[in-house]
């Protein structure tokens, strides 16, 4: 068997690792480059030969670093399965949806208004791209050994970050590949904790906080400073949020915070219509997550829903102090950028940013100090107070993420360090040879690597 490296590596975004044995061939993840120019091109480049004659798609989660170019494989022809916990293939969904309608508007929009620097500007892909890849989704249920090509055996566990998300185990002639997806944090207060993995033969880790490990500080307190703070000064924060996962885990905090009494009982918004839906999807899978009930419910109670165009307007005029939590989490599209424009030039405002920053985003180079960021054509002046709370992250950090590989009872024969930007990867790949003794790699992109068979 052989493995290639499509995507994930050197970033943490466009993850692609295509398996294959004989003629058989089954790619993990099929996500979208985001973040400096150069990987977001990748996107745009001639499909990989090897793309065009796969038997089978396995998704980890729904997250479009993971799931974004699937209707771009749609386009070109894929008509085989996609494999899916049913929470994924709900939110993707709703994910790759929003994605294909945002590209349209972004695309229509810098047509009428001349700032693209192509002619005409197009989208990646349509939402008739993304209807098309929909209909090739098949849920499979955790824990359930599923046959998904010849030869082949999937089996999907728990791997916390956001609903639905899971660990892959691929099994073919008498060999185990498991790929970690994302994994979340074992002490995360919604979702549940990652599953330990007893044996692999080969082993595909993320490694997003692989140099470094989560502030210790409060999370509640944190953001609490931040709100009270800026309401002092009679100002707005704005949170750039992911639509899956962060935009929840911050309005139960919010909602927390409220009952509690520690920060005014000012409004909260959520402007992202993604978000909204996949809230709801917290009611319908409720067993995937340590909320009750009630405080699902109570946490959507105290958020103020915005759903319409108009409305998202109106929040630019607000004169009194609100929380407003708007995607994109790294600024990169969506409802956010208009507040920005907006609240962004003004210095009793804050902007919090709520999760990992993949270097060349809009969020990074704020977040690093940039004193204007170009939105639409034009310079917008950052005179913000300008906050990252990394300790918000739904990703394991690096002692997590030890802590997962130390429930291996063997150590797999091959381990490659994947889904991580190049220092992040490295400093993982050194610890777990460091304190593991495992063989472990960094693979490079397009990358083949032979899977060792079984002596």
């Amino acid at each position: 068997m052989q493995l290639t490296f499509l995507g994930g590596t050197g970033t943490v975004t466009g993850s692609k690792f295509l398996l294959t044995r004989d003629r058989t061939r089954v790619l993990i993840d099929c996500g979208l480059f985001q973040g400096y120019k150069q990987l977001r091109l990748r996107n745009w480049e001639p499909l990989h030969p090897a793309l065009r004659s796969l038997d089978a798609v396995v998704l980890t989660h729904a997250h479009l670093d993971h799931s974004g170019f699937l209707p771009v494989l749609a386009r070109e022809g894929y008509r085989g399965p996609i494999y899916a916990t049913p929470a994924t293939c709900a939110l993707a969904e709703i994910l790759l949806l929003d994605s294909a309608r945002l590209q349209e508007e972004q695309a229509d929009h810098a047509n009428r208004h001349g700032y693209s620097k192509h002619s005409p500007a197009r989208p990646l892909y349509t939402e008739q791209d993304a209807k098309r890849a929909l209909t090739l989704f098949r849920p499979v249920e955790l824990h359930q050994s599923t046959p998904i090509a010849e030869g082949m055996d999937l089996l999907l566990r728990t791997a916390g970050h956001i609903l639905g998300a899971a660990t892959v185990q691929i099994s073919a002639q008498g060999q185990t590949l498991v790929c970690s997806g994302d994994l979340g944090r074992p002490q995360d207060p919604i979702m549940r904790a990652p599953e330990l993995i007893p044996t692999a033969d080969v082993l595909l880790v993320e490694s997003t906080y692989g140099d470094r490990s989560h502030p210790t500080e409060s999370t509640e307190q944190y953001l609490a400073q931040v709100i009270n703070k800026t309401a002092l000064r009679h100002g707005i924060t704005l949170v750039p949020s992911f639509a899956v996962g962060r935009a929840q885990l911050l309005m139960y905090y919010l909602y927390k915070l409220k009952r509690d009494r520690l920060i005014p009982d000012i409004p909260v918004y959520l402007n992202s219509p993604m978000a909204t839906d996949a809230t709801s999807l917290y009611q319908h899978f409720a067993r995937e997550h340590r909320l009750t009930a009630a405080e699902c419910a109570a946490m959507c109670q105290g958020t103020h829903i915005i759903r319409t165009v108009d409305e998202s307007r109106r929040l630019d005029q607000l004169r009194e102090p609100a929380v407003i939590i708007a995607a994109s989490g790294m600024a990169t599209g969506g409802r956010v950028l208009h507040h920005l424009r907006a609240l962004a030039p003004n210095p009793r405002n804050s902007i919090l940013f709520s999760g990992f920053q993949a270097g060349g985003t809009r969020g990074a180079d704020i977040v690093a100090g940039a004193r204007s960021v170009r939105l639409h054509g034009e310079d917008i002046p950052i005179r913000a107070q300008v906050f990252a709370m990394e300790n918000l992250s739904a990703h394991a950090d690096a002692d997590e993420i030890m802590q997962w590989l130390r429930g291996f009872t063997r150590p797999p024969r091959q381990t490659y360090v994947i889904h991580g930007e190049p220092h992040a990867a490295d400093t993982l790949r050194r610890r777990i040879s460091i304190e593991l003794g495992w063989q472990v790699w960094v693979p490079e992109y397009r990358e083949t690597v032979a899977l060792d068979p079984i002596e």
